[in-house]
Order: C-alpha cells, then sequence, then structure tokens
C-alpha cells in the first residue's frame, strides 16, 4: 500500500531500439516537433533524447540504434498519441504524410473521447497517432469520471 507520503512513479520516457536512427529522428523532428535534448555515442552504440519544447524534464522519447524494424499486423492498433490544436492541423499532418507515404490511417471522425485523428508509421514500424479533441493534451477539459468508468 502507498501512504500519503509515497509518491507514486511516473512515466518519463519510452526507448526505442530502431534500425534507421537518422530517418527515426527525422521522422520525430518532422512531423512531432522534437527536438534532439541529449546525443551521445559509445563505439558503435548512439543514443539520441528528444522532447518537445518545454517538456525536456518532463518526457522524452530515447532512440537507440542497432534494433530490427517492427512488423506490426494491420489490426494492430498500439501507438503513440500527439495531441495537436485543430482538424486542420490534422489534416495538415496527413497530407505531408500522405505524400511521403507515411500515413496508414486516412483521417477519421470519431465519438468523444476519440476525437478526429489521422495515423502515421515511423521509419522503424511504430504506428503514431495526431488527433484533435481527445481529453488530453494542453488545452484539454478533463474527463467526466463517470463517463469513463467501465
Amino acid at each position: 500500500m502507498h501512504s500519503n507520503t509515497t509518491q507514486f512513479p511516473r512515466l518519463t520516457h519510452i526507448a526505442l531500439h530502431v534500425k534507421d536512427i537518422e530517418a527515426t529522428i527525422a521522422f520525430y523532428q518532422n512531423y512531432c516537433n522534437m527536438q534532439i535534448v541529449h546525443d551521445r555515442s559509445h563505439g558503435p552504440k548512439r543514443i539520441v533524447w528528444l522532447a518537445e519544447p518545454g517538456r525536456e524534464s518532463d518526457f522524452i522519447f530515447v532512440i537507440m540504434n542497432g534494433g530490427d524494424n517492427l512488423h506490426l499486423a494491420t489490426n494492430d492498433y498500439r501507438h503513440f498519441g500527439f495531441a495537436v490544436a485543430s482538424r486542420e492541423a490534422v489534416d495538415c499532418i496527413a497530407d505531408a504524410a500522405r505524400a511521403a507515404g507515411d500515413l496508414i490511417w486516412e483521417p477519421v471522425d470519431e465519438p468523444y473521447p476519440v476525437g478526429y485523428y489521422c495515423g502515421l508509421k515511423d521509419p522503424n514500424g511504430n504506428a503514431v497517432e495526431f488527433s484533435f479533441g481527445q481529453p488530453l493534451g494542453p488545452g484539454a477539459q478533463a474527463i467526466n469520471a463517470s463517463v469513463s468508468k467501465l
């Protein structure tokens, strides 16, 4: 049991072991505005920390070279989710991703709390969602606890 003085763990990072580190860094810089906040090498191993501006000490992606690409089934919806400011922002990202061959889910509008979203595939095979209208992210309204209970 946790006492009132015990702090619960807080998610600080996700580590991705990727095949093409340069392409993966470029993807997250381009679509997610993430920036390199730490970069180190030890022999052939390279480790890069990516963060959104202002969140460098809050949450990062750790990108490491030497991994293999993922091959997720088309019905596997595990993904990283990024909130954007508008439906138009979702459409803009989808248009750019479609042109680059990165779009895997066309924009779709679903009932609350899902909202309007599209999905991309990063160079390593991870699905990445961009959404508007979810009760998550900057400017989001709190989820009504009674609605979210199963």
